[in-house]
C-alpha cells in the first residue's frame, strides 16, 4: 500500500488467466454470501444507520472513542431492538 488510508492499484496482470477467473468467482461467492448474511440480519442496517446518524449529528472530535463508546453501550441491544420494532411497524 502507498500510505495510510490509501488504496494501492491492483496489478491483476501478474495473475494467470486461471487465477483471475478463480479470483472473480471468489468475489462473486463472497458478494452472494454477504448479501445472504445481511438479508438474514436486518439489524445490521439499523445498527450501522443508528451509528452514522449519531456521528453526523454529534460530529465527535475523536471518532474512535465515540465508536467505542457507541458500540459498548450496555443499552445498545435494547435501542436497536426498539428501532427494529419501529421499522417493522412501518412495513
Amino acid at each position: 500500500m502507498n500510505g495510510k488510508g490509501s488504496l494501492a492499484k491492483l496489478d491483476v496482470g501478474v495473475l494467470s488467466h486461471e487465477q483471475q477467473e478463480k479470483l472473480r468467482q471468489f468475489k462473486i461467492r463472497k458478494r452472494i454470501d454477504n448479501e445472504k448474511y445481511l438479508k438474514s440480519h436486518p439489524e445490521v442496517e439499523v445498527l450501522i444507520g443508528d451509528f452514522l446518524r449519531d456521528v453526523l449529528l454529534k460530529r465527535p472530535d475523536d471518532i474512535h472513542e465515540f465508536a467505542a463508546d457507541h458500540f459498548t453501550n450496555p443499552n445498545l441491544h435494547a435501542t436497536i431492538a426498539s428501532k427494529m420494532e419501529g421499522k417493522s411497524d412501518m412495513q
